[in-house]
């Protein structure tokens, strides 16, 4: 395990090596105690109430809460929760499109469960399967995969979604299926990369941060390097994080240290699992499957035009909007059917015990966007954790 103080060392043989270690109480409570006065200090000297850190992957905002963190440090950190949440990016015209799909005869339409949930402009694809439509909740891509092997008068649609997390497990399914000659299986892809996404974060809100938790994840696929520009275009500490408790407290203390001495650079505290350059057969795999191109449909991230992924032409035979068109009219304008509020906490500006509709008019019976559905969204984090009633 790394130095409580901040500095990472290697893993050796007295390393920590069971969960239960990095959930340590005594520790955990003095990284708080280290953590609190440093925080006050440098509000103190910026002039801020609070210094205001984003966890940029909805799994870290879960653990925030689960493990009193927040609790125990909101009144001198401010948790901004960032998008690192998919599904709750996941456009309305693509539920559209895949219940669409899923209400023909001829073809099946398999996802994660999260998926299933999220507002489409009519039908969520939950009720649609309520409704006799073809829908299967699956918990990996191979899943979908072995499904179309089961039914080979069938269609398969896998709709392919997430952060550079999950693109790895949809290449190589693919990729297994081209090679098996599976014809009746296909993807909708509508994967979308963490460094864009946080471009179009940073661009427009950044002056309000002090630095940033770093997706454990996702990094394991894309390494360290990528997110330099972030140190380095707009001044920020970024500390990459494993999952545990003592991973999100460490990662705050080298946040708060780089502040104290009046640095901005990128630093691994999951140095058990991350590395520099990242996984080169998941990246090798990613880079022969798909091919970036612009797409502006987004939930919650200003309109951005260059931030998705499309199937290269290699695969075309598998690409499900190639193979059967889309029939929903596709409307940039059209993703503002659930509240503006949920753009503004996507984007970091409102917290959402402060939106108006949160545990109200929005609730996990009954969600008004994606981020009340899903697991990694910062509003069922707040939900959940039973503190919506303060910050």
């Amino acid at each position: 395990m790394n130095d409580p103080a901040g500095s990472a060392r290697p893993v050796g043989a007295d390393a920590i090596r069971f969960v239960d270690d990095f959930r340590d109480r005594e520790l955990s409570l003095a990284l708080v105690d280290r953590i609190r006065p440093a925080a006050q200090r440098i509000a103190a000297e910026r002039g801020l109430e609070r210094v205001a850190v984003m966890e940029v992957c909805g799994g870290h905002t879960h653990t925030l809460f689960r493990f009193g963190i927040h609790q125990a440090l909101r009144d001198v950190i401010e948790f901004v929760h960032g998008p690192g949440c998919p599904v709750c990016v996941l456009p309305r015209d693509v539920i559209a499109q895949c219940v669409s799909w899923a209400q023909r005869e001829d073809m099946i339409v398999a996802t994660f469960g999260d998926a299933i949930r999220v507002p489409g402009h009519g039908l969520t694809l939950q009720q649609a399967r309520a409704a006799g439509a073809n829908v299967q909740v699956v918990y990996s891509p191979l899943e979908a995969l072995e499904t179309a092997r089961e039914n080979p008068d069938k269609n398969v649609v896998f709709l392919a979604l997430g952060f550079d997390t999950t693109m790895p497990s949809t290449a190589l399914t693919l990729l297994t299926a081209k090679e098996q000659g599976v014809t009746n299986f296909s993807l909708y892809a509508v994967h979308i990369g963490i460094i864009p996404t946080l471009q179009a974060v940073l661009a427009e809100g950044a002056q309000y941060l002090q630095g940033l938790i770093g997706p454990g994840h996702v990094s394991m696929v894309i390494g360290s390097q990528p997110y330099e520009f972030v140190a380095r275009d707009y001044g920020l500490p970024f500390v990459i994080s494993g999952f545990e408790p003592l991973d999100l407290l460490q990662s705050l203390n080298m946040i708060l240290a780089q502040l104290e001495r009046g640095e901005a650079k990128v630093e691994n505290q999951y140095a058990r699992t991350v590395t520099s350059s990242g996984n080169a057969a998941a990246l090798a795999a990613i880079n022969r499957v798909f091919r970036p191109e612009p797409r502006s449909f987004w939930q919650g991230l200003g309109g951005q035009t260059d931030i998705g992924y499309v199937l290269s032409d290699e695969f075309a035979e598998h690409d499900a909007e190639k193979r059967f068109g889309i029939d929903i009219a596709t409307d940039p304008l059209s993703v503002a059917e659930q509240p503006p509020e949920c753009d503004q906490v996507i984007m970091g500006r409102l917290s959402p015990p402060d939106c108006p509709h949160f545990n109200k008019g929005c609730t996990q019976d009954h969600p008004l966007g994606a981020l009340m559905v899903s697991n990694e969204g910062a509003c069922a984090a707040w939900y959940h954790a039973g503190a919506m009633a303060t910050t």
